[in-house]
């Protein structure tokens, strides 16, 4: 055997071997109740073989596809496995959300046989923003998709324009073969179409009623990639999300191929969508609710029109999506207790955008609208972003007289609370209670008939909800859905 043939048996072997031990970590960790098994298992197989993702996901007869941004990639990617479950393919996908390098390696091998083959079609991963350029360059997708980028956990991730750069670079190595659909409303994103080698499709929202400006003060895209003017806009519908010109050098939003030309908003109960693209247009009845979600599905039906997914397929996919565990999630409090919805925040743009949705679907010209009642968990942990600055580019002023009373919990309760005053809110009606489990038996005591607990946790505080949920019986464990 030729030394050339050798190192290649000794790779296989070693990449064989570490599926096995990280497949065996997977059992291991669920039966002894550590939890889901979503990371653990892959950064044990990336020890014993840094190339094991790249050899498992090679052998996917139907490819990679990579799903990134800072918001709304958990759903989107649902959305996406959704509709191609539909077309009758088997996804791999990394659905309880663990979307670093070991969890993407876990979910690849938790996927395969004891002989190291996947057992799926093609592989769908939602992939940390820091994470993409590596996972581009281990699993050589076929597409990749970036929804839109803002600030988030700048003590991680460093400023947006960081970010831009890396994924331009990783962009660059795709070949012709490859797609790229990126979001034409946001002008970071967009920009990382220009020259690439790969097929570049852009998808956004059409219908200006939607064009409120909101939170623009947190906008993070001022100035144009080409020779740094500020942005002109002729819609903006939140932060720097919009139609957009540079006044000097004339370089402007991409035209989308595919669009939301009509968006009917149906408080927190869903939305309806019309989109069209070359060829077809399409009417969705979306259970999820909110302008972000509608963009979600927009940008799922994108990606579903580039892997040759049927339209009707589509369709029939996006209206039967269920949200994502505490994205817009509705629950019960036990069998017949109070409603409650979790909305995960994590940034300004995302806490904005929920409380915009939240205050919007009350309207202050109905006097018998109903109040909110909010429980706020905010936690620091490295998951989260230590630094909790973010609450005060948060939009929570549109709170002020539309909420009956608040919670707030976490390690860091007590700013919440103080955010919430410099809000509006009576400082009377903010209970602070750091204990999660209590602040929620709390918060459901002060429930009355018939109203909603709205909770809005960061990551590790949404975490810790459901892991108390699950046991009070009233959820299932995430990695279970």
């Amino acid at each position: 055997m030729s030394i050339s043939a050798q190192r290649t048996a000794t790779r296989h072997i070693r990449s064989w071997l570490s599926t096995c031990l990280g497949k065996a970590a997977i059992t291991t960790s669920r039966r002894l109740h550590f939890g889901g098994g979503t990371t653990f298992p892959g950064t044990l197989a990336r020890w014993i073989d840094p190339a094991v993702l790249g050899y498992v996901t090679a052998t996917l007869p139907q490819g990679v596809v990579l799903l990134s941004g800072t918001n709304g990639k958990t759903t989107t990617a649902r959305m996406l496995a959704n509709l191609l479950q539909a077309d009758q393919r088997h996804v791999l996908h990394n659905r309880a959300g663990a979307n670093l390098m070991s969890g993407l390696t876990t979910t690849a091998i938790a996927a395969t046989d004891y002989l190291g083959r996947p057992r799926a079609h093609i592989g769908l991963f939602e992939t940390d923003e820091a994470a993409l350029p590596q996972a581009i360059s281990e699993t050589q997708p076929r597409l990749v998709l970036i929804h839109n980028l803002f600030r988030d956990q700048l003590d991680r991730y460093g400023e947006v324009d960081t970010i831009a750069s890396a994924w331009r670079t990783a962009l660059n190595t795709l070949p012709s073969t490859a797609h790229v659909l990126l979001n034409a409303d946001d002008p970071a994103v967009a920009s990382l179409g220009h020259a690439l080698t790969a097929q570049v499709w852009y998808y956004g929202v059409e219908d200006p009623r939607h064009a409120s400006g909101a939170a623009a003060h947190i906008a993070d895209s001022h100035f144009c990639w080409r020779c740094s003017t500020r942005y002109t806009y002729s819609l903006a519908f939140y932060a720097h999300i919009g139609h957009y010109h540079c006044p000097h050098c004339h370089y402007a939003r991409p035209e989308p191929q595919v669009r939301l030309v009509r968006l009917d908003l149906l408080g927190t109960t869903g939305s309806r969508l019309f989109v069209t693209f070359p060829g077809g247009a399409l009417e969705v009845q979306l259970a999820l609710p909110g302008f972000y979600n509608a963009i979600n599905a927009l940008a799922a039906t994108t990606a579903g029109l580039a892997l040759d997914v049927p339209p009707p397929h589509i369709r029939t996919a996006l209206e039967g999506v269920s949200a994502a565990f505490g994205r817009i999630e509705r629950l019960q409090a036990g069998v017949d207790g109070a409603p409650m919805l979790i909305a995960l925040i994590k940034n300004p743009v995302g806490a904005s955008e929920t409380v915009r949705m939240l205050v919007e679907a009350q309207p202050a010209s109905r006097p018998d609208a109903p109040a909110l009642h909010l429980l706020i968990a905010i936690n620091d942990r490295y998951a989260d972003g230590t630094d909790v600055s973010w609450l005060w580019d948060a939009d929570f002023e549109p709170l002020h007289g539309r909420i009956a009373g608040v919670h707030v919990s976490g390690t860091r309760a007590a700013d919440m609370a103080v955010r919430l005053k410099y809000a509006g809110v009576p400082p009377e009606w903010i209970v602070i209670e750091p204990d999660l489990p209590r602040a929620l038996d709390a918060a459901l005591a002060a429930l009355p008939t018939g109203a909603t607990l709205s909770i809005l946790p960061t990551y590790t505080a949404m975490l810790e909800l459901r892991a108390d949920l699950a046991r009070r019986g009233w959820v299932r464990p995430f990695w279970e859905e």
